[in-house]
């Protein structure tokens, strides 16, 4: 591992954008810690430490931090990956936006400039949201978190919030070109990540105080090893559909005949079950605080308040409904079954065209009910060791849930990435065994 990482220092173009992608992520930390003016931060640190299992408790997890302190980029690139959803949604029900699906890379860059106006639009509108939210916010003291409400203030807001994600945005596309891995992906990434020395600095301390013997946290650090693994296995494995495309004969040239596989995915919608379960979860206990006068919305919310009997179930019942219903957004059997058969494609003993796209259906469901088990197991882990093992809330969401998912999931494509520039130089990947270490 250590010389695959020097190798990839050596190959000029490689570090170059390696160097290049740490300098932008570098940025983001340091505009993470930039506060937008006229925010009291003793009152709004005050009122998160109340809100970790509500929808603001995500939404900063996402965020690094950012959004309890209120900084230029408390929004991240939230509305960027809203903005993608909602377009990959549509594309999939309005026929204008799936013949630009079907144009190539000009199709490609017109989605792109689409979601750009949505990402602009939609940060507009949630950092005004937030501008009044906040100037609602106040302590036991009565102080409020906002030091001169007002409309001056919401538009500050709005133009700090906003520019930030659109410099957010523009930070990813330049690591998508000129870095390594998927921009918006590693801004994600590093701010889960920010908050892990935190973690590790709350479990010290708690064997270093007595409050939990060190056998105790040696289990939690197998339990944790484990999970990673069981994640990486999961979100690498397949199920690979032989494919055989018949010879043709151009003049004297013979093309084709060989044999190759498509691949199904166990886990195909990746973290966005858990992002759709969650954000719907979050529900009950986020209203709960705007009614906190309201008996019904309270019993409500201890009803489904994260840890709770009722909430592990349904949240459970959630995933795995998402799961199904995305994976069928993303991956449509008819349209791959089409285009195998019109480049004279067929799985063996299976008729091309609808028989196919049954089959392909047919094989996707089966193998999406293990990884949606899977993917609600990993969600509620880190509620069932909160219970039995009493380790910290932010502690405990690296042992599962939404954030181990991404940043595995980042890790491994980011991984990915450098390897095939190293292979495709003549050095040793990562992966020390297959078919990387056939080639080399």
């Amino acid at each position: 591992m250590l010389e695959s990482f020097q190798n990839a220092f050596r190959i000029p173009e490689l570090r170059k954008r390696i160097l290049f992608t740490l300098a932008l992520l570098a940025v983001y930390r340091i505009g993470g810690q930039i506060p937008t003016p006229g925010i009291d931060h003793d009152v709004l640190a005050s009122f998160f430490s109340r809100m970790g299992g509500t929808i603001f408790g995500l939404y900063n997890l996402f965020v690094g931090g950012a959004f309890e302190r209120a900084t230029i980029f408390a929004l991240g690139v939230m509305p960027y990956i809203s903005a993608s959803i909602v377009l990959q949604l549509l594309g999939s029900m309005v026929p204008f936006l799936q013949k630009l699906q079907k144009e190539g890379q000009e199709g490609q860059k017109k989605i792109n400039q689409y979601t750009r106006y949505g990402t602009v639009g939609l940060a507009v509108v949630q950092a005004w949201g937030i501008s009044i939210w906040l100037e609602s916010i106040a302590d036991e003291l009565g102080r409020s978190a906002v030091i001169d409400p007002g409309f001056s203030f919401q538009a500050l807001t709005i133009l700090t919030m906003t520019t930030g994600t659109v410099f957010l945005m523009w930070l990813g596309e330049q690591i998508q070109e000129r870095g390594i891995g998927n921009g918006i992906s590693l801004i994600i990434f590093v701010g889960i990540i920010a908050q892990f020395p935190i973690a590790i600095q709350q479990e010290v301390e708690a064997v270093m105080n007595g409050l939990r013997p060190a056998l105790v946290e040696l289990v939690l650090v197998v339990i944790w090893v484990l999970i990673i693994a069981s994640i990486v296995l999961i979100t690498q494995g397949q199920r690979r559909i032989v494919v055989q495309y018949p010879r043709r004969v151009v003049g004297r040239k013979v093309y084709g005949g060989q044999s190759t596989h498509l691949p199904l995915k166990v886990n195909a919608a990746g973290v966005m079950p858990i992002i759709f379960a969650q954000s719907i979860m979050f529900a009950p206990g986020t209203l709960s605080t705007f009614w906190p006068e309201s008996t019904a919305m309270q019993t409500m919310s201890e009803w489904f308040q994260p840890g709770a009997a009722m909430y592990d179930v349904f949240y459970g019942l959630l995933i795995v409904f998402f799961t199904y219903f995305y994976t069928a957004i993303i991956f449509n059997p008819v349209d791959v079954a089409d285009n195998m058969k019109r480049v004279g494609g067929f799985v063996p003993g299976i008729r091309p065209g609808k028989r196919t796209a049954d089959y392909l259906d047919r094989i996707l469901t089966r193998i999406t009910l293990p990884g949606a088990i899977f993917l609600a197991f990993i969600a509620v882990v880190p509620f069932l060791i909160i219970r039995s093992m009493n380790v910290s809330i932010s502690a405990s969401s690296f042992f599962g849930g939404t954030s181990l998912l991404i940043v595995v999931g980042v890790a491994l494509d980011t991984l990915q990435q450098i390897e095939s520039h190293l292979v495709m130089r003549h050095y040793e990947g990562f992966m020390r065994r297959g078919k990387v270490r056939g080639r080399a």
